[in-house]
């Protein structure tokens, strides 16, 4: 066991920036999940139960790390409408550490942790089954390669909560999950909001100093400092997109200053791609559909150039805003290819095969996972293909432009078709219906073996595609 990294470097901010609150006191914890990968990779797997109930369910600080929990106070734009009473109203940071892979800050924030001053008269509980498909959601998009934040710890609570979208009462859990950041778009809105100009120089030399050092050199850190952001959310943008994901509310309070996806509520995965597929319900303009995802993160780093003016320019920073969609339209098609395991050719070739394939899926249905499991390797794949449950997409005519876009790429180095989980006839995948026939038999029966198959059919898939740790 490696030795425990503990910060506090959120606490240098100043408690302008920030609430000191207290844990919510649950009648019970029943650990339902715990990732021991990334425990170990930050020093804490060697916990007993014991002792990971009290830091992630009873909130006893992490030794050297945050001595109480911060809700961080923010603003953002929900569905395009500024809201100035945002902040963590049911979460807080707990404490913070460094991997012991690359030496990045972490984040512990928790989801379900109690009323904070910014719960607007909520309960700042979390269901179960809100943290079920929290976990779910987590582990599957990092199995996809998706830049995500981790479910670090799951308990059961023992309350009976009230709530008016689901079967009530329901059972409580608190989450805990693990980021490289929890300052958000809307953390910078809030500054901007009440013109505190020396507020945002400190969030902008703390955001640099602790995530993109190497920017400290530029002559202009507000638009060298936009310009990393713009990049790291394109690239997400482009991962969502590669691998069948709506987010479902991409508000700017939902979107952090690392590119890191995070906070999973009305999610879904497509089963065949279609560009208005929504995940909320309440979404009723589709504004956050899955094919407008790109447009809803450009216009939320608009947002953020905003609040970036008076510490630049317009001048500064409009060019590197609209890189954003360059960056876009360069990662898609390195994002498709790599669910493929296919070696890039060029930008050229890349975005016409790229092109043709979108066209293909669009016009045939074919299920989106499916398609990526049959053809992983490109010509690789041709007997495995006409294997597939799928195959009578691919003896289409409208195949034939697909077929052929394929047939020049090499394999890259982690094609791993050999491994078991490519053997199978069926990719593990996580549309709706899987996700409460998983809910079912624990709200039930309190059976919770198929969440346990589940995640390890994940793990298997996460290993085929050679996702470390």
């Amino acid at each position: 066991m490696r030795p425990f990294k503990p910060s506090r470097a959120h606490e240098t901010l100043g408690d302008t920036f920030f609430d000191r609150v207290g844990p919510a006191r649950f009648p019970q914890a029943m650990l339902r999940h715990r990732d021991q990968r990334w425990a170990r990779r930050v020093g804490l797997d060697g916990l007993s139960e014991a002792q990971w109930l009290a830091h992630f369910a009873r909130f006893e600080p992490l030794p050297g790390s945050l001595p109480e929990p911060l809700a961080l106070r923010y603003h953002g734009h929900q569905f395009r409408t500024y809201n100035p009473d945002l902040g963590d109203g049911r979460g807080f940071l707990f404490g913070q550490a460094h991997d012991l892979e690359d030496g990045r800050l972490l984040d512990f924030g928790t989801k379900g942790s109690g009323s904070t001053p910014w719960s607007r008269g909520g309960d700042g509980r979390l269901t179960l089954k809100g943290g079920v498909r929290e976990v779910l959601a987590s582990e599957m998009l990092e199995a996809l390669g998706v830049t995500t934040s981790k479910s670090f710890s799951l308990v059961e609570t023992g309350e009976a909560l009230q709530r008016g979208d689901e079967p009530s009462p329901t059972r409580s859990s608190v989450l805990v999950r693990l980021s490289h950041s929890h300052i958000r778009i809307g953390t910078f809105q809030r500054l901007a909001y009440v013109n505190d100009h020396a507020g945002l120089q400190h969030l902008l030399d703390y955001a640099i100093a602790q995530y993109y050092p190497h920017l400290a050199r530029e002559s202009d850190t507000a638009a060298a400092f936009l310009g990393a952001v713009v990049g790291s959310v394109a690239r997400l943008g482009a991962q969502w997109i590669a691998a069948g994901f709506v987010h479902g509310v991409l508000n700017t309070d939902n979107i952090n200053i690392t590119g890191e996806s995070f906070d999973y509520g009305p999610w879904r995965f497509l089963p065949h791609y279609d560009p208005d597929f929504t995940a909320a319900y309440f979404d009723e303009t589709r504004l956050y559909s899955f094919g407008r995802q790109p447009d809803a993160l450009a216009w939320n780093l608009t947002r953020l150039a905003e609040c970036l003016v008076p510490l630049s320019s317009v001048e500064a920073l409009e060019p590197v805003l609209n890189g954003m969609w360059p960056i876009f339209r360069a990662a898609l098609p390195r994002a498709m290819l790599r669910r493929l395991a296919l070696e890039p050719r060029g930008e050229v070739e890349d975005g016409a095969f790229v092109t043709a394939l979108l066209a293909f899926m669009g016009a045939s249905h074919v299920p989106y996972e499916q398609f990526f499991f049959d053809w992983r390797g490109g010509a690789l794949s041709v007997e495995r293909a006409a294997r597939s449950p799928a195959a009578g997409f691919y003896a289409d005519a409208g195949f034939v432009p697909v077929a052929d876009g394929l047939e020049p790429y090499r394999a890259s180095a982690d094609v791993n078709l050999d491994h078991p989980y490519f053997a199978r006839t069926t990719p593990r995948t996580m549309l709706i219906e899987a996700v409460e026939a998983i809910w079912a038999p624990i709200a039930e029966r309190d059976d919770w073996s198929l969440l346990h198959a589940t995640l390890a059919e994940i793990a298997q898939m996460r290993e085929a595609h050679g996702i470390v740790p």
